[in-house]
């Protein structure tokens, strides 16, 4: 079973992350969910990416790097849109990755380095018409990462809906946010 580290997305820690985080735990994985925004939860996406934008994204960043430091090296980093920032970083720099999930944001594998490391796989998510993820250039980065990448999968649903996956919000998309969970086990589910 594979140890995975979660970052939540823009509006905190809801309870629909945390829901997710114990749907990995009940198929026998080992799972960590820090918040980066210490207690902070917010209503609106706006709201929440205004704290982010606050505090700084270099210090969501380090607060996500402090959070694997405490923890082995050999994780599997799980990121829902802003928490793709540390994931994503965390994957790419850190010795020992087992691999990463970018969950409705990818950025392009320059900004944390020169390439993919080869022997990470990865797993990117998002809908095919979302306004950020379509619409800001995270799908092409994606398409970026899994064209250089050794074991690299993009996984596009139909539709325009941002943070999907998350139950407790009302852009929820349960057949989409099913599928991706049953992708997501089952990349978890190969990692040795």
């Amino acid at each position: 079973m594979a140890e995975v580290l979660v970052f939540h997305h823009g509006h905190g820690l809801t309870a629909g992350v945390r829901e997710f985080a114990e749907q990995l735990r009940r198929a026998g994985h080992t799972v960590h969910v820090p918040d980066l925004f210490e207690g902070q939860v917010f209503d609106s996406l706006e709201e929440g990416i205004g704290y982010a934008e606050n505090i700084g994204f270099g210090t969501v960043i380090a607060r996500g790097t402090a959070a694997a430091e405490k923890l082995p090296a050999e994780l599997v980093y799980l990121g829902f849109s802003l928490g793709v920032l540390p994931a994503q970083k965390l994957a790419q720099t850190r010795p020992g990755a087992k691999g990463a999930l970018l969950l409705e944001a990818c950025l392009p594998v320059s900004e944390f380095g020169g390439a993919w490391p080869q022997d990470v796989p990865v797993q990117v998510h998002g809908m095919d018409a979302d306004p950020f993820f379509a619409g800001e250039g995270d799908v092409d980065a994606a398409r970026a990462l899994v064209e250089t990448a050794k074991d690299a999968e993009l996984c596009l649903y139909p539709g325009d809906r941002h943070l999907f996956t998350d139950s407790s919000l009302p852009s929820h998309d349960e057949h989409a946010a099913t599928q991706t969970t049953h992708r997501v086990l089952s990349f978890l589910n190969r990692i040795k």
